[in-house]
Protein backbone atom coordinates (compact mmCIF):
# COMPACT_ATOMS: atom_id res chain seq x y z
CA UNK A 1 0.00 0.00 0.00
CA UNK A 2 0.90 3.56 -0.67
CA UNK A 3 -0.07 6.50 0.47
CA UNK A 4 -0.96 9.24 -1.71
CA UNK A 5 -2.16 12.90 -0.85
CA UNK A 6 -3.66 11.16 2.25
CA UNK A 7 -5.38 8.62 0.18
CA UNK A 8 -3.93 4.86 0.78
CA UNK A 9 -3.37 3.43 -3.03
CA UNK A 10 -3.24 -0.02 -3.63
CA UNK A 11 -0.89 -1.27 -6.30
CA UNK A 12 -1.76 -4.19 -7.63
CA UNK A 13 -0.63 -5.87 -10.97
CA UNK A 14 -2.61 -7.81 -13.96
CA UNK A 15 -0.94 -10.76 -15.35
CA UNK A 16 -2.29 -12.74 -18.16
CA UNK A 17 -0.25 -15.96 -19.36
CA UNK A 18 0.32 -15.89 -23.04
CA UNK A 19 2.54 -18.39 -23.60
CA UNK A 20 1.64 -22.39 -23.09
CA UNK A 21 4.10 -24.05 -20.39
CA UNK A 22 4.16 -27.15 -22.57
CA UNK A 23 7.96 -28.39 -22.68
CA UNK A 24 9.10 -25.45 -19.94
CA UNK A 25 10.96 -26.63 -16.94
CA UNK A 26 8.66 -28.27 -14.15
CA UNK A 27 10.25 -25.16 -12.11
CA UNK A 28 8.76 -22.72 -14.22
CA UNK A 29 5.23 -24.69 -14.42
CA UNK A 30 5.37 -24.30 -10.51
CA UNK A 31 5.65 -20.67 -10.62
CA UNK A 32 2.94 -20.31 -12.82
CA UNK A 33 0.54 -22.53 -10.64
CA UNK A 34 1.73 -20.38 -7.53
CA UNK A 35 0.45 -17.17 -9.41
CA UNK A 36 -2.95 -18.77 -10.12
CA UNK A 37 -2.33 -19.17 -13.91
CA UNK A 38 -2.86 -22.36 -14.97
CA UNK A 39 -4.84 -21.74 -18.85
CA UNK A 40 -3.68 -20.11 -21.51
CA UNK A 41 -5.02 -16.22 -21.59
CA UNK A 42 -5.99 -16.66 -17.73
CA UNK A 43 -5.43 -13.35 -16.14
CA UNK A 44 -5.12 -13.04 -12.16
CA UNK A 45 -5.01 -10.05 -10.25
CA UNK A 46 -2.27 -9.79 -7.62
CA UNK A 47 -0.49 -7.33 -4.98
CA UNK A 48 2.40 -5.54 -5.94
CA UNK A 49 5.30 -7.63 -4.08
CA UNK A 50 8.78 -8.08 -4.44
CA UNK A 51 8.09 -11.62 -4.54
CA UNK A 52 5.57 -11.67 -7.03
CA UNK A 53 7.79 -9.16 -8.98
CA UNK A 54 10.58 -11.99 -8.97
CA UNK A 55 8.06 -14.77 -10.49
CA UNK A 56 7.08 -12.69 -12.92
CA UNK A 57 10.71 -12.25 -13.46
CA UNK A 58 11.51 -15.85 -14.04
CA UNK A 59 8.62 -16.60 -16.08
CA UNK A 60 8.31 -12.93 -18.56
CA UNK A 61 8.49 -14.78 -21.52
CA UNK A 62 5.57 -16.65 -20.79
CA UNK A 63 3.26 -13.88 -19.36
CA UNK A 64 2.22 -10.05 -19.63
CA UNK A 65 1.96 -8.24 -17.05
CA UNK A 66 0.63 -4.31 -16.56
CA UNK A 67 0.25 -2.32 -13.23
CA UNK A 68 -3.56 -1.33 -12.21
CA UNK A 69 -3.91 1.33 -9.42
CA UNK A 70 -6.72 0.76 -6.94
CA UNK A 71 -8.02 3.37 -4.53
CA UNK A 72 -9.08 2.06 -0.93
CA UNK A 73 -10.12 5.40 1.16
Amino acid sequence: MHVIEGQIVDKKLKITMVKSYIGRPEKQRQILRGMGLGRLNKTVLLEDTPEIRGMINKVSHLVFMEEVKGKKA
